[in-house]
């Protein structure tokens, strides 16, 4: 008989970083508030959360990052100016984002890795799994990996983690995961983690994606890990300990995502990612392909 675990409901997005590689545009705007096309990037995460029926989020911030509060906030002001102009259209957009799930917010006040804003969860998870969704990483709603990752987490307890196959020449840019086969085609059981390995000495070319459904025992774990790689608190490392020791918090899964994904992490997957998805939205698609095909005959 397959065993029940606890249905996850909550989701956890760090958004303390600074994005200096996106200076000067974030010197005084978060990064996760940059448009991808008409809607804030971290504005697609929530989304993502909420489809996957996780509707408690909370959100690790930092100085500077009051305007994800206030999007995620009602303005009166711009709704009842909206809805003196009988503008329904734009007023729904408006309160789209306020609507979307139960925001709860934490500040990271000592940024000290990915390890470290997870921690910060810790007094609002308690003792549930849950997940957690990193704002560089936008998927696309018609892949529906975070959906899938809670399923199997439900099914086989412990944490899931989304893997992604890359070129071995990129590996070094990623954590990186050794795997069993199991009986699912898109689920490996994960025996290893290595955090950027060095070319030549990856396990596989199964890259950790921005994606984690975690047993709280992590947190115990992530209190106990020393800085790792660049000084940081690494979740990686936490890990590597739990795909170690499956008695510490359950075993380790990956589910192995073959869909669509939007790196907006560095400035020139940003502007693919815009242009992806600009060309599959249906009131701006057609016209702004026909000025892309146009463009690249003419200029390129």
């Amino acid at each position: 008989m397959t065993q029940s675990h606890p249905r996850i409901s909550k989701a956890v997005i760090p958004a303390a970083g600074l994005g200096t590689r996106f200076l000067p545009a974030t010197k005084a705007t978060p990064k996760e508030m940059l448009p991808v096309v008409d809607k804030p990037a971290i504005q697609y995460v929530v989304e993502e959360a909420v489809g996957a029926g996780l509707s408690d989020v909370l959100m690790i911030t930092g100085r500077n990052k009051r305007p994800l509060e206030d999007h995620f906030d009602r303005n009166y002001e711009l709704e009842s100016a909206l809805t003196r102009k009988g503008d329904a259209d734009r007023l729904s957009k408006v309160q789209e984002s306020s609507d979307l799930a139960t925001m709860h917010y934490v500040r990271q006040g000592d940024p000290r890795g990915l390890g470290h804003a997870v921690l910060c969860a810790a007094p609002h998870v308690g003792d549930q799994p849950f997940a957690v969704l990193l704002g560089d990483d936008l998927i696309d709603p018609r892949d529906p990996l975070l959906a899938r990752m809670v399923e199997v987490q439900e099914r086989e307890g412990g944490s899931v983690i989304a893997l992604m196959e890359v070129e071995p020449s990129q590996i070094h840019m990623y954590g990186c995961a050794a795997t069993e086969a199991t009986t699912d085609s898109d689920v490996v059981r994960v025996t290893g983690l290595v955090e950027k390995p060095e070319p030549g000495e990856a396990p596989s070319n199964l890259a950790v994606i921005g994606r984690y459904v975690l047993d709280p025992s992590v947190f115990g774990i992530l209190r106990r890990t020393e800085p790792g790689r660049g000084g940081e608190i690494q979740l990686t490392d936490a890990l590597q300990l739990l795909a170690e020791d499956e008695k510490i918090g359950g075993p380790v899964h990956g589910v192995v995502f073959k869909g669509r994904r939007y790196d907006t992490g560095d400035r020139g997957d940003y502007l693919r990612a815009i242009v992806r998805l600009a060309c599959e939205r249906e009131d701006l698609g057609p016209d702004f392909r026909s000025w892309l095909r146009s463009y690249v005959s003419e200029e390129l």
